[in-house]
Formats: C-alpha cells, sequence, structure tokens
C-alpha cells in the first residue's frame, strides 16, 4: 500500500534541466533570487503513483490520505507550483519511460487512463 496526501500536487522537473539552469547561472553574472523553474505539467500526487507503478509494473492499493494544517492547506492550494514558470520539457510520462523503457504508447495510454 503507498500512502498519498490528498489534494497534493507537483510540478516535477527534470534533474538535467535544473542542472542545466544550475550551471547557465553559475556561470553568468550574479542574479540575486532568480525565478522558480517547473516542469511542463502539474499532476495529482496519486496520478504521479499510479504512473510511477504502471510503468514499473507494480501493482499498490494508493491510499489517499487526507492532511491538516497551515502547511497543507498551502500545498493543496498550490504553494509547490509554478504554473507560469513551466519551463521544464520532459514530462513524467517521458521521464519514466527513458528510465524504464516504456513504450511512447504505453506512456499516453497511462497518461489518459488518468
Amino acid at each position: 500500500m503507498l500512502p498519498a496526501m490528498a489534494g497534493f500536487r507537483f510540478q516535477p522537473v527534470s534533474a538535467d534541466e535544473v542542472a542545466a539552469r544550475l550551471v547557465e547561472l553559475a556561470l553568468g553574472s550574479p542574479a540575486g533570487r532568480v525565478p522558480d523553474l517547473a516542469g511542463p505539467r502539474a499532476y495529482e500526487m496519486t496520478d504521479l503513483l499510479r504512473v510511477y507503478l504502471r510503468a514499473s509494473h507494480r501493482h499498490r492499493l494508493i491510499l489517499s490520505i487526507p492532511s491538516f494544517g497551515k502547511a497543507a492547506a498551502a500545498v493543496r492550494a498550490g504553494a509547490t507550483l509554478a504554473p507560469d514558470r513551466a519551463v521544464g520539457h520532459l514530462t513524467w510520462e517521458e521521464f519514466l519511460g527513458s528510465a524504464t523503457g516504456l513504450a511512447q504508447s504505453q506512456q499516453i495510454h497511462a497518461a489518459d487512463a488518468d
């Protein structure tokens, strides 16, 4: 069984894309606080897990768990998202496909099934 926080959404970004941006910043002029960097799509936590399980050929029950408190409310309201800075290109499905060898047609099917 996999616990998943109900209503939590994330916008995963490729580590390679983050690294490239960090190199760009390190080699550039001092920039102070720079804009956030986010992946191309936002996903519910349960969807991230579901697609991962499918890609890795595993079967687990996903248990949606309610969360309480101000921090959890902020995450549910989108505090972890940066839709205006969705500059990453690699989607979660594409990342899993390259990491597991999942065929493109399976990736599309997995995304559509959710």
